[in-house]
């Protein structure tokens, strides 16, 4: 059964009796890469963490389709979060879970590792990959075992151009394959690049819904075209 749509109410979270996400109504349905913007501070991160399950709304509801919604779902953090483990025991742990035979896991170890160019370094602790590397890794761990939704908080952030290019490559393959994606970005270039969609996020609450042309192009909310500018959102 599939984990969309994925709906919210009126969803609000607080923190220590301030109000940092919502009231937030949308419903994430369909295929594509949705691209979540907004500046410092909007909440970006906490929507992310509601949708997938992993916050707890203090207001609102958040409903799935679908009954095993997390197993249906990854979540990959802006900071890489590997195991201390090889870098073929990372790739092979999800797929353990999902208790795939030892001679398919082996196949897709050999295929991830390969699409994130560390096929000769399956054997080498995860821990000393380059901050690009690690990035890379968490996200084909996320990806290995063929999930419906996968978020991404800023996934590229403080990476370099070749680095950026090659996870930029692997989330157009896995959109490109049907996998839903959303994830945040600062980089208005790379919202350009990769989205089918995009929602503007600010002091907690969605301004603008659009599909990427229009958002990009023809932002309906003064809002959207203020930060598209590159002007301070208060």
């Amino acid at each position: 059964m599939s984990v969309l749509p994925i709906t919210l109410r009126d969803a609000c979270v607080r923190r220590g009796g301030h109000v940092i996400l919502g009231p937030v109504s949308l419903t994430l349905a369909g295929r594509g890469l949705t691209v979540l913007m907004g500046p410092n501070g909007a909440g970006k991160t906490t929507l992310l963490k509601v949708l997938h399950g992993i916050v707890r709304l203090s207001a609102g509801t958040v409903s799935h389709d679908g009954d095993d919604a997390r197993g249906a779902q990854a979540f990959v953090f802006q900071t890489p979060i590997v195991l201390r483990r090889s870098v073929a025991a990372n790739l092979a742990y999800p797929l353990k879970l999902q208790r795939r035979s030892r001679a398919e896991r082996a196949e897709r170890i050999r295929d991830w590792a390969a699409r994130i160019r560390l096929e000769d370094h399956l054997d080498q602790p995860a821990g000393r990959l380059s901050g690009g590397e690690r990035q890379k890794l968490a996200i084909a761990r996320a990806m290995i075992r063929d999930p419906e939704l996968v978020f991404l908080d800023e996934p590229t952030s403080n990476l370099d151009g070749r680095s950026t290019r090659e996870i930029e490559d692997l989330l157009k393959a896995a959109r490109d394959a049907g996998t839903r994606i959303v994830m945040s970005t600062h980089d208005i270039a790379q919202g350009r690049r990769l989205a089918d969609d995009a929602w503007l996020l600010v002091n907690g609450q969605i301004r603008e819904t659009a599909p990427a042309p229009q958002f990009f192009d023809q932002p309906a909310q003064p809002e959207t075209r203020a930060y598209l500018r590159g002007d301070i959102l208060e």
